[in-house]
């Protein structure tokens, strides 16, 4: 039989596992010399100004929301496709959730969604939008960002699907996510199904020195060796006026998000390889969307965003299966069985029992439609070119197609 496919795997080489011994063998595995040096390649890659890495992806998008004060009286913009820390990252931090319909057919949240996402906020007014990226692409920057700043809003980019993705904006420039053309700050996961892996990783770029400046102090305790920051002369300095070698000060109270040398020993290791392993999952899209044009119209690839060049982290079918009469339930035994694992991205968020008792009579008919149909498959960069023709012809088994 086949080896299983897992809907998504990491790609570890051998000069990833070198350059994690080396690590072990250095003299840091918390804090060290190659957090830094991520994050300038991270910055480099993605055009920002700043990076700033962290724990995982989780953790950007909560540092994100505290940098912007998004807490308590605020209210927040997130896409009802979305796994749960989008939406979390708010809410830890005591902010509103205001949740907006998505595209049916690709899962993003278009500039109509937005508007009537804020004619529901309370008293007409919300103070950030969190615009996901879904699978490896974005949606419609520029016109979520003409929205969000007629009502001033915060941007933030939810890009843990999205790392390598590059698009054309309106006036022809070829932008990089993670270049802030669009947003304030950008998130990214280095989650082992991610486009590049760290185990556990995380980041956020911006361009903004202060913002920079508060997530690198707030990922530590707040605390800072800074004497430039220091606000206590009496406690910090000795008679010497030097700076007591012990001292640290934290002014506002922070977190231990915090990514240690050893992965990010890893991370820059794999950030070498992102242009390799992006183009790889075109190629496997490609090949997918090829094998899938003969199940259509009842199985049709994820829709496409104009102007796009994605760094498929998925790789989507949305599957009428009302039309076809089975479930997907069914479906995903039958592939599992033959050695095909397959997952779901996502379950509407606004439908958890946490948010749904919040606002109990809320309904979104794009996103409850995208999730009806949706089903994700096999991608990542060590699959075979076979592999998506014996993905298919096993799905139109299943389907009887």
């Amino acid at each position: 039989m086949s080896p299983f496919l897992p809907y998504g795997r990491q790609v570890i080489e051998d000069d990833d596992i070198a350059a994690v011994v080396d690590a072990l063998r250095g003299e840091y595995l918390t804090t060290g010399p190659r957090v830094a040096q991520f994050e300038r390649a991270l910055a480099e890659t993605t055009g920002a100004k700043h990076a700033v890495a962290c724990a995982n992806g989780t953790a950007a998008l909560h540092l994100a929301a505290r940098a912007l004060n998004l807490g308590p009286g605020t209210a927040t913009i997130v896409p009802a496709i979305t796994f749960l820390a989008t939406a979390n990252a708010v809410r830890l931090n005591g902010g509103d959730v205001i949740f907006a319909d998505v595209d049916p057919n690709s899962g993003l949240m278009r500039p109509q969604d937005l508007a009537e996402a804020l004619a529901r906020a309370p008293g007409e007014t919300a103070n950030a939008v969190f615009n996901v990226h879904l699978a490896g692409q974005c949606g419609d920057l520029a016109g979520i960002r003409a929205i969000a700043r007629d009502h001033h809003l915060r941007i933030v980019e939810d890009a843990c699907h999205a790392v390598g993705t590059t698009y054309t904006s309106h006036n022809t420039e070829l932008c990089r996510v993670g270049d802030n053309s669009f947003s304030d700050l950008t998130c990214f996961s280095f989650h082992p199904v991610k486009t590049i892996a760290m185990g556990e990783g995380g980041a956020v770029t911006t361009n903004d020195e202060t913002l920079a400046r508060i997530l690198a102090l707030d990922r530590s305790h707040g605390m800072t060796r800074d004497t430039a920051d220091f606000v206590q002369p009496d406690e910090a300095f000795g008679d010497d006026r030097e700076a007591y070698p012990w001292y640290y000060e934290m002014q506002t109270p922070g977190l231990n998000y915090r990514i240690p040398d050893i992965l990010c020993a890893l991370g820059l290791s794999q950030l070498k390889k992102l242009a390799r392993f992006a183009n790889r999952r075109r190629e496997l899209t490609a090949r997918y969307d090829r094998e899938l044009a003969r199940l259509s119209p009842h199985v049709t690839p994820l829709a496409r965003t104009p102007n796009v060049n994605a760094a498929w982290h998925l790789y989507v079918a949305l599957i009428d299966f009302r039309a076809l009469h089975t479930d997907r339930a069914s479906v995903m035994r039958k592939l599992a069985s033959q050695g095909i694992g397959t997952q779901v991205h996502y379950f509407p968020v606004y439908r958890q029992p946490y948010y749904r008792d919040i606002d109990p009579q809320l309904t979104l008919p794009g996103a409850d439609e995208y999730y009806r149909r949706t089903l994700s498959l096999p991608l990542f960069p060590s699959m075979s070119d076979e592999d998506p023709a014996r993905v298919i012809d096993a799905l139109a088994t299943a389907l009887k197609l």
